[in-house]
């Protein structure tokens, strides 16, 4: 019993492990997926705004979101498997409302409880951290490949901490980007979108192409 237990275990921890690192690699919501890169983009250039909060709330939005859009997919499965594909876009938005406001609420408790001035911050971040297609986009992305729970969260998870390396990346770049010897038509945002589609390509390879004839 406890080898079986333990191989389960083992069997999820990699099952976790391995559609995080996809998530964050292989299906970058920015790189490869190209979701959220206006986001991004103002993010990167509002020093205003914290990156690790937006982060972190992106990751807890997410990954509630994805989890209620498991669960009523497996429902409608089941049930309404005619009106399933168009009823699944309200549904999605819906996931990602209920998550904003269990999130929300969250906060505001906190900052009752504790007093604490941070809140008013987080909460002046959410609705950005709420209500872009990075959450949309993973949320149909775990709807549609049809991940078990644990894939679901991992890949949610995944999502999010590669969201973070690429505005760390962006950003990175947007230092060296600002050579004086780039041609003033390129600076700023020319210059940017040429370096994110560079890096798009270069993380693109970690999927592949199967060219069609």
């Amino acid at each position: 019993m406890m080898d079986s237990f333990l191989l389960v275990l083992k069997d999820g921890v990699l099952s976790f492990f391995l559609y995080a690192v996809i998530a964050v690699f292989a299906q970058n919501a920015i790189f490869t997926r190209a979701l959220g890169v206006s986001r991004l983009i103002k993010l990167v250039d509002d020093p205003t705004m914290d990156t690790l909060i937006f982060s972190g709330l992106l990751a807890v939005i997410q990954v509630i979101s994805c989890s209620l859009g498991y669960f009523i997919n497996d429902f409608l499965s089941a049930r309404i498997i005619s009106l399933r594909f168009f009823v699944r876009p309200t549904i999605l938005l819906l996931c990602t409302i209920v998550a904003f406001f269990v999130v929300y609420v969250g906060i505001m408790l906190y900052s009752k409880k504790f007093k604490s001035k941070t809140a008013h911050n987080i909460l002046k971040v959410l609705p950005m951290a709420t209500f872009n297609c990075c959450v949309l986009g993973t949320l149909l992305i775990t709807v549609t490949q049809n991940y078990d729970l644990l894939e679901t969260v991992s890949f949610a998870i995944g999502s999010s901490v590669g969201y973070f390396m690429a505005v760390l990346l962006v950003t990175e770049g947007q230092r060296t980007l600002k050579n004086r010897n780039i041609p003033q038509s390129f600076k700023g945002l020319p210059a940017n979108l040429i370096y994110i589609g560079i890096l798009a390509l270069a993380i693109y390879g970690f999927t592949g192409n199967i060219p069609v004839f």
